[in-house]
């Protein structure tokens, strides 16, 4: 046991100390790197270390959460005794008693993703290379090009949790990403592509043709040219396929936070009492999970969540039957669930909440070739630049790109692409799904939930054939 180990254990024995019935205690260790550059020049750069100690006390009903960065004894001591006060203070108001349950101790040390270029191992200057070598191709494939950005991420360390229970396990979490924007106009014609891949791996990622700085950089610009021809898309409702991106964004946003126990239990969610309901088509599955194989998909590795749970595949969805919600340890005891591994925090300074791992669509059996026969006539909906998704189910999402297909044929390309509808007549309206399974994971974006952001997580599924989208326009 090292000493980060050691400041952990410590907090343990001093809230048992102080009359809590359970106590967790996690220590991060992270170190972040950004890089952005426009056009041929590297504006910055910034170079983080984040470490700290972060504690949970459970007492008569309610917790408590404080943290320190100082790493010594006497500090996390004095966090354990404001986590303990906390708690204490709340048990006499909380409405809703909360209770981590029972689980076995279980140990598990030192353990990492094998990757063949970790970024640790590499200076500055290659980093910096990824980005110039991506802006480059970026403006030889543009036209019209008014600007190009590119940013790189990067994200490692890591991550100790012991708790009452005596588990200990520390893992290191992993993820590098590299993105990048072309903005081309003409007159008052202003329009945009990108393109950009991010994961738990090692640089090696980019040494993929698909996921080289020149093959995203050429992507960005040629898409951005692309548009300066496009038509605006229609307004109305039209058959369409979704491309994984997108499908992920949607599983994500759209129905993965309705399955969030705490919005469950707080009556947020539209999905209270809908367990064993039929929601969607036989070709709807979501799940949610957090460890992938990592040599064929690219979401974020989370072997344990921030309460030491190991993390479970959790199945939310299945052939359009809706199965149950996703836990931190209190809500699968209150809701007599099994633990699924979803307390998560973005850093030592929160208290870990109900939060997605990885999250897609599951593949189906189609080519892309036979989803555009099956489309027939509608459209290709292609990435999201973002949008909004709302507690009741509705969503409004921009795609990146899109292209107007008859008989199977793409014939042209679009602008202006809006997605709006509820996701819960898009699970309904799912007509089949492709064999291509893609997750990937984002440095920069992730996940925000009560002031926690950006939370890294995967996303993604097939592509997916819908009978009926509402473009544009209004609902």
């Amino acid at each position: 046991m090292n000493d980060l180990f050691d400041l952990a254990s410590h907090a343990v024995k001093i809230g048992e100390k102080l009359g809590a019935m359970f106590v967790e205690a996690r220590v991060d260790d992270f170190s972040n790197r950004e890089i952005s550059a426009e056009m041929a020049e590297v504006k910055d750069v910034k170079t983080m270390r984040r470490v700290g100690v972060g504690v949970t006390v459970y007492h008569e009903g309610a917790t408590g959460y404080s943290f320190t960065a100082q790493l010594s004894k006497k500090a996390v001591e004095e966090a354990t005794e404001r986590a303990f006060k906390i708690a204490k203070a709340s048990s006499k108001i909380a409405k809703i008693k909360v209770d981590p349950g029972e689980a076995k101790a279980h140990m598990q040390s030192e353990l990492k993703l094998a990757v063949k270029k970790h970024p640790q191992d590499f200076p500055l200057t290659s980093k910096k290379d990824l980005v110039l070598r991506a802006v480059e191709s970026a403006r030889n494939h543009g036209k019209h090009v008014s600007s190009v950005t590119c940013r790189y991420g990067e994200l490692y360390g890591q991550k100790y949790f012991t708790n009452s229970e005596g588990t200990e396990v520390s893992w290191s979490p992993l993820l590098v990403h590299l993105a990048i924007q072309v903005v081309s106009k003409t007159g008052d014609l202003l329009v945009d592509g990108s393109d950009g891949m991010g994961g738990s791996c090692g640089l090696e990622l980019f040494d993929m043709e698909a996921y080289s700085p020149e093959k995203m950089g050429g992507n960005a610009g040629k898409w951005a040219a692309e548009k300066l021809t496009a038509k605006p898309a229609p307004a109305g409702k039209y058959r369409a396929l979704c491309e994984n991106r997108l499908v992920g964004v949607l599983a994500h946003e759209s129905f993965g936070h309705l399955t969030e126990s705490d919005f469950v239990i707080s009556g947020m969610s539209p999905l209270i009492g809908k367990i064993g309901k039929k929601l969607g088509s036989k070709y709807a599955t979501i799940i949610d999970e957090g460890t992938m194989d990592a040599s064929r998909y690219y979401g974020f590795w989370l072997p344990y969540d921030d309460q030491g749970v190991r993390t479970a595949k959790t199945t939310l969805i299945e052939k359009g039957k809706f199965l149950g919600y996703l836990h931190d340890r209190s809500t699968a005891t209150s809701m007599k669930s099994n633990f699924t591994g979803n307390a998560r925090a973005i850093n030592y300074n929160y208290p870990p909440i109900v939060r997605m791992k990885n999250t897609y669509f599951s593949p189906g059996d189609l080519s892309l070739e036979e989803a555009l026969e099956q489309l027939d006539t509608g459209i290709y909906a292609i990435n999201t630049s973002g949008g909004q998704a709302n507690m009741d189910g509705t969503f409004m999402f921009k795609a990146l790109r899109g292209y107007y297909v008859e008989k199977g044929e793409r014939k042209y390309p679009l602008r202006e692409v809006t997605l709006t509808g509820s996701i819960l007549d898009f699970l309904k309206n799912i007509e089949g799904a492709t064999k291509d399974l893609f997750v990937f994971s984002t440095y920069f974006g992730g996940c925000g939930k009560d002031e926690q952001w950006p939370l890294p997580v995967g996303l993604g599924g097939p592509q997916l054939l819908i009978s009926e989208v509402q473009f544009g326009g209004e609902k």
